[in-house]
């Protein structure tokens, strides 16, 4: 009789256990935050930052909190990369970052700081875009042979093209255009997009390399001019900007992407119930025309594809890092 009483109460023991491990997790899933800071790794007006300022404006009423852009721009977004790892593991910090950050630059530096596949959660996936080279509206050129054919006629003072970091794919891109040209471009990073713009805008500085959400609006305004952009396929907004594809460029093919993450060991409660809300926000027809029309391809991506996606992006340039030469720094 003593051992059945045993028994029985060993089973209570686990099943209330097990019960409270349930009603723990729910909670936690359950307290989520009043205010969320979406941080962002760019400076205030670049086109990273106009992506967030959507997302957050429907995100908040998503999530019953309030969502505030935080610009923590520096080092190609190492700065807020670093500040995620050691952000509250409540949900109340996430980060919006596109494939530089994410998947660049651990491979161009000994030491970011990271380890994105440790230290981070992705959340999910919003989209795809292309980087692109653009003059500057006192660059009498409207096409890449023409660019090309005014440079060589310039010498060394219009060799340089403005990047908006070092190390990264449109650094690599520039340094590709240079040698199929078999010119002495020279990239010059800067601390984001929209201090290379302002050079741009300024005539400081004859093109640059960066996403077409960067440029998109100065493009609608006339003021810079789009001569080539990445991928196989030409972009919806700019149907008459050929591909470097087109252009006989290979390796560029594979689209950078934009993603949301949290810090690791965020509870899987908290990461699904932002997951869906995202899913939800990208479904309603003003925020899918405001982001197309800033220059992405909009698609959802769950945390497992979002993931997914990181590798097969990391692993490709990966391989083209290491057949430029570059050694990380």
């Amino acid at each position: 009789m003593a051992s059945n009483n045993a028994l029985w109460a060993g089973v209570f023991v686990k099943r209330w256990l097990a019960c409270l491990a349930l009603l723990v997790g729910h909670t936690i899933a359950q307290a989520q935050p009043s205010v969320v800071r979406l941080m962002v790794g760019f400076p205030a007006g670049g086109g990273t930052d106009a992506i967030a300022r959507v997302l957050a404006e429907q995100l908040g009423p998503a999530l019953a909190a309030t969502v505030i852009v935080e610009n923590k721009a520096g080092a190609g977004g190492q700065i807020a990369a670093q500040a995620l790892k050691t952000a509250p593991k409540d949900g109340s910090v996430l980060f919006l970052s596109h494939d530089h950050t994410i998947s660049i630059l651990p491979l161009v530096l000994k030491n970011p700081g990271f380890n994105p596949q440790q230290d981070f959660i992705p959340v999910a996936g919003f989209a795809s875009f292309a980087n692109g080279l653009a003059v500057s509206p006192g660059t009498p050129t409207t096409s890449y042979a023409q660019y090309l054919e005014w440079t060589r006629s310039q010498g060394n003072a219009k060799l340089s093209v403005g990047i908006p970091a070092p190390a990264s794919v449109p650094e690599f891109l520039v340094k590709v255009l240079a040698t199929q040209a078999k010119l002495d471009l020279q990239p010059v990073p800067y601390r984001g997009s929209a201090p290379m713009l302002v050079d741009m805008l300024g005539n400081q500085i004859p093109a640059g390399v960066a996403s077409v959400p960067d440029f998109i609006e100065f493009i609608k305004a006339g003021k810079v001019r789009m001569l080539a952009v990445m991928g196989t396929k030409r972009q919806a907004l700019l149907p008459d900007v050929p591909t470097l594809a087109e252009l006989g460029l290979t390796g560029f093919d594979d689209l950078p992407y934009y993603g949301i993450f949290a810090p690791a060991g965020t509870a899987r409660g908290i990461i699904e119930r932002y997951e869906t809300a995202l899913e939800n926000v990208l479904k309603k027809s003003q925020v899918l025309e405001r982001l197309q029309g800033l220059g992405l391809t909009v698609e959802f991506m769950p945390s497992a594809s979002l993931a997914a996606r990181e590798r097969a992006y990391s692993q490709n340039w990966a391989r083209l890092i290491q057949n430029s030469g570059f050694v990380p720094q």
